[in-house]
């Protein structure tokens, strides 16, 4: 991180606002998603100790004019890469002194119509101050030989406000970021202080990394009442969102939304929130559609919207099916054909999932590994396209849909799918054209253009994400879901590949057939028998494709070395290794372990290197990407290596850096370089969809708050030929003892209400490795208070629908 420099300890005026007048030069770097940039000023005055004619000054500003003079206030900081430069927390603008700044000035795009030959014409005549002339009496441009159109241009736009530069500067005195602010002004354009000062939670709902502490703290400033409604009300919605997104669920009930509510609004010695208050709160913003409450449920209305989505869209998906049946005969037939085309033959399994896909308007595939999935995926497609008589050759279809598609939730997940068919997938958001905001309801996406639509690694893909894909899918389509229930659940909310499967309204398929272990797969044997609840019984002793290291957790880092250091000798290539770990922090975390690999792989001093949150950079280093970026073709869990960065003159640190993801190379400026970050070790959740051909496993009771099945079970199933697991047997024995708690989602009861298919009562899938606590959908109806009173809330017996009569929440869709 960067530092301070004190140079006034023997100054009187320490206190003193540091500040640099001065003519800007040039400007550096221009961010193009914010307002960061980094220039260079020729100074003119300050109050710093500073040698120079010149200094580097970064910070959020507007529309700055090269030429003209600006005023800076903020700290001289002394980065450990770039140097010293003056840090601005905020600007304003000088009026431009130099006749060169004037005619720049005047010349610029805030002046339609003036160029530099009629600018220097006015410069000419009314010299260096002549904007402050013209302010002054308009009537001396009567002796400027130009236009009357010229003459408005100048004084109409020379009195107008920059209100983007106002409301950058009102945005600084508030400490927010270069891409906060961007994102603010994006949102309120030249309202956004106005709305910041009679609301500042207004932010909370609205923009996307403002949390409710920093709105409080503004309100603060702002002199609002602790208890007021704009307050209490974004305390609420502040306690629902954080409930959801720190247990993935959908929805969160009325007891921890209240404690969760008061400890956010109470905090910091603040007074004591009435449960009056909270009451009236939560009906206004149930009447405003903020949220919905059913029983003693409350959802955020986007949340609600998409489980109701989902469940609507799969519906019509299955009631729209093509009229174009085919029977089992037939399709049976066509089955025989591509196994005589491919050499293989299907047992009696494949051929019913084979021909059940093909009859289903939405099927569902579920294995573990090994069991053959990707075998029915292409059996699937070479079926349905011999049935519907179409090529597979993607060549002949220059001007026309090609009418199979195939995504998957992350590049890597895509390029796996790809190449086990031989045909184009893509990621589901490139698919769809989102921008990595499907929460937005209103966000529009592509519609879907094909006949056959298979979706791979279901289990990664969250609730707002599915509602997304099915709104998209036309009518007609047949959709192949494919995954492994019993993975680790999406990071996002919800839970829809489990609870598809536990709805029973879709035809679906288990394979239990373990086709990989005949080719000696010990590491799929390990995988099948922590899903049945126990560790192999030779998990300790070594064998041809996995081993079992035991060490203490302060040991972990060290055997890690050893172990890469011997693969790297073996001519285990980089991307061929890779170490999963459950936790970030401590000793043999990922943060720690990221350094002692690294270390291991750049073993040559590095000419380039840049420092990002606390891990050093350099070219060659391999990298995860963290969000996504489907205009760069790139997406969370990419993995590339870094292969250039790009110093700009007289700069010691790099300002650019070029990253290569399977040959799709994205260049990152500065601003951007939160995007990403180092990859030697990652976590077991951005490794789903992956497969590497070494896996390095650490699990120690360090882990122990994140140590349950479904992670063992999805870490170990990334490894394709070998596995080295170390650490401590009885943390490895923990994960299989420990069940994974079903998150708290509805969308089972909106997939029987909707499709309404007549089943056996709903029930788990079998061995799932998860424990079943849906039963909140299905409770039975309680004896409820009619009245919301301070008593209700106090004994969390709230109803958040009382008061909305008879008002149901498809009254607001």
């Amino acid at each position: 991180m960067a530092r301070s420099v004190d140079l006034f300890e023997t100054d009187d005026n320490q206190d003193e606002p540091k500040y640099v007048d001065g003519r800007l030069s040039a400007i550096f770097f221009s961010s193009s998603d914010s307002f960061y940039k980094v220039v260079l000023i020729e100074i003119t005055a300050t109050n710093i100790s500073w040698p120079e004619a010149e200094i580097v000054v970064t910070g959020n500003f507007g529309d700055l004019v090269e030429g003209n003079s600006y005023h800076f206030t903020g700290k001289l900081i002394d980065h450990p890469r770039y140097g010293k430069q003056f840090q601005a927390s905020n600007y304003t603008s000088l009026i431009a002194t130099t006749k060169d700044g004037v005619i720049k000035y005047l010349s610029g795009d805030q002046f339609p119509g003036i160029g530099r030959k009629t600018a220097e014409r006015v410069v000419d005549v009314l010299g260096e101050d002549a904007i402050e002339k013209i302010n002054s009496d308009e009537r001396v441009l009567d002796d400027i030989p130009i236009t009357q159109k010229q003459k408005r241009a100048i004084t109409e736009n020379l009195s107008v406000d920059d209100s983007l530069e106002k409301v950058i500067v009102g945005l600084n005195s508030y400490g927010f970021s270069s891409q906060i602010a961007a994102a603010i002004y994006q949102k309120y354009h030249e309202d956004a202080l106005k709305i910041i000062s009679e609301n500042p939670y207004q932010l909370v709902e609205d923009i996307d990394g403002i949390s409710f502490r920093k709105a409080d703290a503004i309100a603060l400033k702002l002199g609002i009442v602790p208890d007021s409604k704009e307050r209490v009300r974004a305390g609420l919605m502040f306690a629902i969102d954080e409930l959801c997104l720190k247990n993935g669920d959908t929805y969160t009930t009325t007891a921890p939304l209240i404690a969760t509510a008061t400890t956010v609004l109470e905090g910091n010695s603040q007074p004591r929130i009435s449960g009056k208050r909270l009451a009236e709160s939560l009906v206004e913003l149930a009447k405003e559609n903020k949220i919905v409450g059913q029983d003693d449920r409350i959802y955020l209305t986007r949340l609600y919207n998409a489980e109701v989505q989902i469940a609507e869209h799969v519906n019509r998906i299955i009631k729209n099916k093509d009229d174009h049946d085919f029977d089992e005969a037939t399709i049976k037939k066509q089955i025989r054909l591509v196994e005589k085309q491919f050499g293989i033959t299907y047992d009696d399994s494949q051929v019913a999932a084979i021909v059940q896909a093909i009859q289903s308007p939405v099927f569902i595939l579920t294995g573990g590994p090994g069991t053959g999935k990707t075998t029915i995926i292409n059996g699937i497609v070479h079926t349905y396209a011999r049935l519907h008589d179409f090529s597979l050759d993607v060549n002949a279809y220059k001007d026309a849909n090609f009418p199979v598609v195939l995504a998957a939730p992350t590049g890597r997940a895509a390029k796996h799918m790809s190449e086990s068919t031989g045909l184009p997938a893509s990621t589901i958001h490139r698919l769809l054209g989102l921008n990595g905001r499907e929460s937005n309801d209103a966000d529009a996406t592509k519609d879907i253009e094909g006949n056959l639509l298979i979706i791979d690694e279901m289990s990664m893909v969250d609730t707002y994400l599915f509602r997304s894909l099915v709104r998209a899918a036309p009518n007609q389509m047949q959709v192949v879901l494919v995954g492994d229930q019993d993975q680790l659940p999406s990071v996002g909310p919800g839970q829809v590949f489990h609870d598809l499967l536990v709805s029973k309204q879709i035809p679906a398929m288990q394979l239990d057939t373990i086709y990989r272990q005949e080719k000696g797969s010990s590491i799929i044997q390990l995988a099948h028998d922590i899903h049945n609840g126990q560790l192999s019984a030779n998990f300790a002793e070594n064998q041809a494709d996995r081993s079992f290291i035991s060490c203490r957790e302060n040991q972990v880092p060290s055997v890690i070395e050893q172990v890469v250091k011997r693969a790297k000798q073996k001519q285990f290539g980089l991307m061929d290794v890779q170490v999963l770990a459950p936790m970030y922090r401590g000793n043999a975390g990922i943060d720690h372990l990221n350094d002692v690999i690294q270390s291991i792989w750049q073993d040559q001093p590095a000419k380039k290197t840049v420092t990002i949150r606390e891990h050093t950079y350099r070219i060659g280093d391999k990298v995860l990407q963290l969000v996504n970026n489907p205009e760069q073709n790139v997406f969370n869990g990419d993995i590339g290596v870094i292969v250039s960065m790009e110093v700009i003159k007289d700069q010691k640190a790099p300002t650019k850096i070029t990253i290569d993801f399977d040959e799709t190379e994205v260049t990152y400026e500065k601003n951007e370089w939160s995007q990403f970050t180092l990859a030697y070790c990652t976590s077991i959740h951005k490794a789903q969809g992956s497969e590497f051909k070494m896996v390095i496993l650490p699990i120690v009771r360090q882990y122990s708050r994140m140590l349950q099945r479904n992670l063992l079970y999805t870490a170990v199933t990334r490894a394709s030929d070998f596995l080295i697991m170390l650490g401590e047997q009885d943390a490895f024995e923990q994960c299989v003892r420990s069940i994974s708690v079903n998150r708290r989602t509805s969308l089972v009861k909106r997939l029987v209400d909707a499709i309404g298919r007549p089943e056996e009562p709903v029930q788990p899938p079998a061995d799932s490795g998860q424990s079943n606590t849906q039963d909140d959908d299905h409770e039975q109806a309680v004896d409820r208070p009619k009245h919301l009173t301070e008593a209700v809330i106090n004994h969390h017996e709230i109803d958040p629908m009382i008061g909305m009569g008879g008002v149901s929440p498809k009254d607001f869709m």
